[in-house]
């Protein structure tokens, strides 16, 4: 039998990833941006410090509530149009927080955050995009190296909050205006995108499982918890980050460098998460993950020197690339094209839920679990070790079971 026989062509596969790898690294440069300024410009605009981190909160509630409705534009005509209107939600995101900071509206600024949220979730659409047109051996390097265009968006997303967090007499207001130009230079990439939409099925075709049908498959539901863990703690910390750097005595410029330390730690491992996973099983390379965000949270309590600050960070970024890119894997071989819609709407809607509720939980642990930056931190820290279990029991109890799902 000849090689050309037996290798599956992945040409369209691979164009369609450097489409997507452009628009993580461009696009997705706005994410770190409005992560880094996000829980200071709220600090700096709400009443209550404990609402400080809320517009990051309301981001991620945008992603959740915006998940099944993006996902369900995908499935009727495209990823293409599904990631347009992310790329027009994202401008408007911008616009609307940049007016809330010239009116110094905590409400305005928050309705743009919460535009924003459809951005985000689009764009966490880019890792199965990438597994669409691929065959079953390239699918896990496709999305790895999907994740891995947000190594350029770590260095290009905080260098630009570095150049503009002080263009204009009202701080930050330059950051969300760039937000705007972001969005609409890299909307244009998704016109060189080439996957076909699903075709309507036939009346008397196949309908796939229901959502509680694939809820209640085990290897569905553990990678949904393993996805949901592993994104809640990383946003968890990472939300916290630049108020416990400014708080413990650093400027806000070592706290965007600490934030991209992490978000290139989040994708540089990413060049290679797809071989571990070919070589090793995702089960051990989503324990790993699990493994070294309990890692994270052990070196950031033990002090908060900016040293402390980056190695926790570092390692919180690794262990989100192993345990989430993990979990998508493990979520994408579980279900077939049919269910392609329901199930991904499904899982993104259950993982930002919980990514809403852990940036809702940061800002008062931080800001009001305790009397000084050094208690908030801790208790941000602490809080990691029951989600870790849980997630950890699961991986455990998937792995001793016959695998016959």
């Amino acid at each position: 039998m000849t090689m050309t026989a037996t290798t599956p062509d992945n040409s369209q596969a691979k164009r369609n990833v450097a489409v997507l790898v452009a628009a993580q690294a461009l696009l997705g440069a706005q994410m770190p941006m409005i992560f880094i300024v996000g829980g200071l410009a709220g600090q700096s605009l709400a009443t209550n410090a404990c609402l400080a981190t809320l517009p990051i909160s309301l981001i991620v509630l945008g992603s959740m509530l915006a998940a099944t409705p993006i996902s369900a534009i995908m499935q009727r005509w495209g990823r293409r149009a599904g990631f347009l209107v992310g790329a027009t939600a994202g401008a408007c995101g911008g616009l609307v927080g940049a007016y809330g900071l010239f009116l110094g509206s905590f409400p305005v600024f928050l309705a743009g955050s919460l535009l924003t949220g459809i951005y985000m979730s689009a764009h966490g659409f880019y890792r199965f995009a990438a597994a669409d047109t691929a065959s079953d051996a390239f699918r896990p390097k496709a999305i790895s190296y999907v994740m891995a265009g947000g190594l350029a968006a770590a260095i290009i997303g905080p260098q630009i909050v570095k150049l503009t967090s002080t263009a204009y007499v009202i701080p930050f207001l330059g950051t969300y205006i760039s937000v705007i130009a972001v969005n609409i230079i890299g909307s244009a990439l998704f016109f060189f995108l080439d996957i076909p939409t699903p075709p309507k099925p036939a009346a008397d075709a196949p309908k796939g499982r229901s959502r509680i049908e694939l809820l209640k498959t085990p290897r569905i539901a553990v990678a949904i918890i393993c996805a949901m863990v592993s994104y809640a703690l990383m946003n968890l910390v990472m939300t916290s980050t630049p108020l416990a750097v400014v708080g413990c005595g650093f400027s806000a410029n070592d706290a965007a460098d600490v934030v991209t330390s992490h978000v290139l730690a989040m994708y540089i491992p990413s060049f290679f998460t797809g071989q571990l996973i070919a070589r090793f099983g995702v089960e051990k390379i989503v324990a790993l993950g699990l493994l070294i965000l309990a890692a994270a949270g052990t070196v950031a309590l033990q002090g908060v020197e900016l040293g402390n600050f980056f190695v926790a960070l570092i390692l919180l970024g690794i262990g989100w690339n192993f345990g989430f890119i993990g979990a998508t894997t493990m979520l994408a071989e579980s279900h077939d094209v049919s269910e392609r819609g329901r199930m991904q709407g499904l899982n993104d809607l259950l993982v930002f839920g919980g990514v809403t509720f852990a940036s809702l939980a940061s800002g008062g642990l931080m800001n009001c679990s305790g009397g000084s930056p050094v208690e908030g931190w801790t208790a941000v820290n602490v809080a990691m070790v029951p989600l870790l279990t849980l997630a950890g029991g699961a991986l455990l109890w998937l792995t001793m079971r016959p695998r016959t799902a």
